[in-house]
């Protein structure tokens, strides 16, 4: 009788190739698309920021993948959950180093990454997710520095002034 891993090994390897390919042959509309996402206002702290609204499961996915140009220094992403939860952002196809930042419902800091780098490749995913702590349902990303330049600390606050 043939052993389990006899089988598996030829399965993952073929697995592997077929996404690693998938990855270098990503079609050029996937990768250059304009980013077109709505604009809102928040406040955190005392400080009033317009910044682009990923709300929907696609802009969610889609976030800052791919996209060449940084976020600029008064801007960011604000990514927006239906209900609160633990939400990793891996920082596969990421072009820049950026700042990221979990804020619960009533628009809390509940965690922040400084300065997150993106992965340099597939296999190193430990070293470019990043994971709240505590339930989160907004994730405001912006470029490295950002964090600083706002002044933000673990005790900012967000709120949201149009989406």
């Amino acid at each position: 009788m043939v052993k389990k891993i006899t089988l598996l090994i030829p399965v993952i390897i073929s697995a592997f190739i077929i996404g690693i390919l998938g990855i270098l042959f990503i079609p050029s509309d996937i990768v250059n698309k304009d980013f077109d996402f709505s604009k809102g206002t928040i406040k955190i702290d005392d400080e009033l920021l317009t910044v682009e609204i990923a709300d929907t499961d696609f802009d969610r996915k889609r976030w800052l993948t791919f996209r060449d140009e940084k976020l600029s220094p008064d801007s960011g992403l604000l990514l927006i959950y239906d209900k609160p939860d633990l939400y990793a952002m891996w920082l596969l196809n990421i072009r820049f180093p950026i700042d990221l930042m979990w804020f619960d419902q009533e628009g809390d800091l509940v965690y922040l990454k400084k300065n997150a780098q993106p992965c340099e490749t597939i296999l190193d995913s430990s070293e470019c997710t990043f994971k709240n702590t505590n339930p989160a349902k907004f994730i405001l990303a912006g470029a490295s520095g950002f964090i600083q330049y706002h002044n933000i600390s673990e005790h900012s606050k967000l709120e949201i002034i149009s989406a």
